[in-house]
C-alpha cells in the first residue's frame, strides 16, 4: 500500500503530561468488557513501521505508568503481519487484543464480525474527541452497519511534488490544482532540464499497494474503475483504457529509469537524486524531502492529486487500532487505542522525539498547532487538503458497489489487484499493450464478481 506516514502535533510539555494523566484515569466502559484495572495487560500485534516502533518505545513509561496497564507487542513486516492478523482475527483466537488494520481491511473484517465495535466507548470518552478525526478517516474505519470499528494511528493521501526550482528555470508556473494533461505538458517540457532528469516519477512496481495504487487513482478521475455498481467489470471500458493508455505513454515517455521495478522507495530515491522534476506519490513523501539532510528540502511545491473528470483524485490509507471481538480485554484495549490515537500522543512524540515524528494525517487540530506547522510548514496544508477532499465512498464518476479509492473493499482484492499490477508492469515494460493486458484483466475481475453479483 502507499508508505508510512510521518505526522506531527500540538501542546507543551507539562500540558501535555498532565492531559496524558486525565485522559488515562477517564472512565470507559463499552461493548467487550473486560478488566480495565492495573493488572490489566493488552496484547497488541502490529506492523514494523517507524511511527509504530516509536510507540513502542513510549508506552511504558508514558501509558502504562499512568494506567498501570501493560502492553506486550508483536512487531512484524507489513506482508507477515497482515497474514498473521488475518488468521488470528478469522478464527477469533483471543490471543491478540488489539491489531494494526487498514481501511482496506476493516470494513469486510467488521462485515465478518472480527471487530468489536468502538462507538460505546468514543461516547464515554469525551477527551478523545472523535470529531477532530477527519472526517474520511472516520468514514473509511466505518463498517456498512454504520458502527465505528477502527482509530486512525496516522493517515495520509496523495499529491503531486514538484521542483520548484527546476519548473522556475523552465518558465512554468504548475496550476494550483493540476490536470493530467498538464501534468503530461509539463513532464515533457522538464525532461532532460539537468542532466539525467526526466520529467515524472510514477510507480510502475507490481503490487496492489504499488503501481496499482496510483493508477487507480488515475482510473477514477478518468471515469474509470474496477467494478460498477452492479459488479460488473469495468476494466475494458473506454475511460479505464484511456487512462491506463495515458499513464503507460507517460511513464514510458517522460518516466524515470527502470519504472517497471519503481515504487515508493525507488521514487523517493529518485526525487531526492535530482533524476526526476515531479512525482505524484503518497502525502507521507513530503517529511522525508523536507527532512533534515534532505538535498531538496525547500525546493519542492505541492499541489493536489491531478484530475481529469472529479474534483479530486488523491486516495485515503491509514494504519489505525482496531480490537478483536474475542478480546476479553476490550476495556483495557480502548484506553490504549485511545491513547495512541490521542491529541495528547503526538504533543509527547513531538516534545520527546520531534515534530517531524509524531503520527500526522488523522487530526484536524494537528494542522493548527504551531510546533507542527514550524516543522512541516512547506506541506501541511497540502496533506490536510488532500485528505479533507476524497470520498472513500464516491471517488470516481459513477457510484461503486463498496467502500475504497485505491482498492475495492473486499478479501479478494489483495490476489486481483496483484495479478493486474503484474499486467500493467509489463505494459509499461513493453513487454505486452495496454489493451490485452485489460483484457485479461477483465476476466480475472469478472471471476471475482461473479460471486458478488450472485
Amino acid at each position: 500500500m502507499p508508505r508510512p506516514m510521518t505526522g506531527r502535533r500540538r501542546l507543551v510539555i507539562g500540558v501535555a503530561a498532565l492531559a496524558v494523566t486525565a485522559l488515562m484515569s477517564s472512565a470507559c466502559s463499552g461493548a467487550g468488557g473486560g478488566s480495565s484495572g492495573g493488572a490489566a495487560t493488552v496484547n497488541v500485534l502490529m506492523v514494523n513501521n517507524p511511527q509504530m516502533v516509536d510507540l513502542q518505545k513510549l508506552t511504558a513509561d508514558n501509558f502504562t505508568k499512568q494506567t498501570g496497564i501493560n502492553v506486550k507487542f508483536t512487531v512484524l513486516p507489513e506482508n507477515d503481519v497482515r497474514d498473521k492478523i488475518s488468521q488470528e482475527f478469522s478464527s477469533q483466537a483471543g490471543q491478540y487484543d488489539v491489531a494494526t488494520l487498514s481501511n482496506y481491511e476493516i470494513p469486510f473484517y467488521a462485515k465478518n464480525g472480527w471487530l468489536a465495535p468502538l462507538d460505546s466507548y468514543v461516547a464515554a470518552d469525551p477527551g478523545f474527541d472523535q470529531a477532530d478525526v477527519l472526517k474520511p478517516m472516520t468514514e473509511s474505519l466505518t463498517g456498512s452497519d454504520g458502527k465505528l470499528y477502527g482509530e486512525p494511528f496516522y493517515g495520509e493521501s496523495s499529491f503531486l511534488m514538484y521542483r520548484k526550482d527546476v519548473l522556475q528555470a523552465k518558465g512554468i508556473t504548475m496550476p494550483a490544482k493540476p490536470t493530467w494533461q498538464q501534468v503530461a505538458d509539463i513532464a515533457a517540457a522538464v525532461d532532460g532540464a539537468q542532466p539525467d532528469m526526466k520529467g515524472i516519477c510514477l510507480r510502475g512496481q507490481p503490487g496492489w499497494g504499488e503501481v496499482m495504487a496510483p493508477l487507480t487513482t488515475v482510473w477514477n478521475t478518468f471515469g474509470g474503475g474496477w467494478f460498477d455498481q452492479g459488479w460488473r467489470p469495468m476494466l475494458t471500458s473506454p475511460q479505464t483504457v484511456a487512462a491506463t493508455q495515458f499513464y503507460v505513454n507517460l511513464v514510458r515517455q517522460h518516466g524515470e529509469a527502470g519504472a517497471p521495478q519503481a515504487g515508493f522507495t525507488e521514487c523517493l530515491n529518485n526525487f531526492e537524486q535530482s533524476k526526476v522534476a515531479m512525482w505524484y506519490d503518497a502525502t507521507s513523501a513530503a517529511g522525508s524531502l523536507e527532512g533534515p539532510g534532505s538535498p531538496v528540502a525547500g525546493k519542492v511545491g505541492y499541489v493536489p492529486a491531478p484530475v481529469v473528470n472529479t474534483p479530486s483524485s488523491g486516495w485515503l490509507y491509514t494504519w489505525a487500532w482496531s480490537i478483536q471481538k474475542a478480546s476479553k480485554n476490550a476495556d483495557a484495549s480502548w484506553k490504549f487505542i485511545s491513547w495512541a490515537s490521542s491529541k495528547q500522543y503526538e504533543q509527547l512524540v513531538g516534545a520527546q522525539l520531534g515534530w517531524p515524528r509524531a503520527p500526522a494525517g488523522k487530526r484536524a487540530s494537528t494542522y493548527a498547532t504551531p510546533e507542527y506547522l514550524a516543522a512541516a510548514g512547506a506541506f501541511a496544508s497540502a496533506t490536510k487538503q488532500a485528505i479533507e477532499s476524497v470520498d472513500p465512498g464516491n471517488p470516481g464518476t459513477q457510484p461503486r458497489p463498496t467502500i475504497g479509492i485505491q482498492f475495492v473493499d473486499i478479501p479478494e482484492f489483495a490476489d486481483l489487484g496483484t495479478q493486474v499490477s503484474q499486467k500493467i508492469s509489463s505494459a509499461i515494460a513493453g513487454q505486452t499493450d495496454v489493451s490485452a493486458a485489460l483484457t485479461d484483466s477483465q476476466g480475472l475481475a469478472d471471476k471475482v464478481a461473479a460471486k458478488y453479483r450472485r
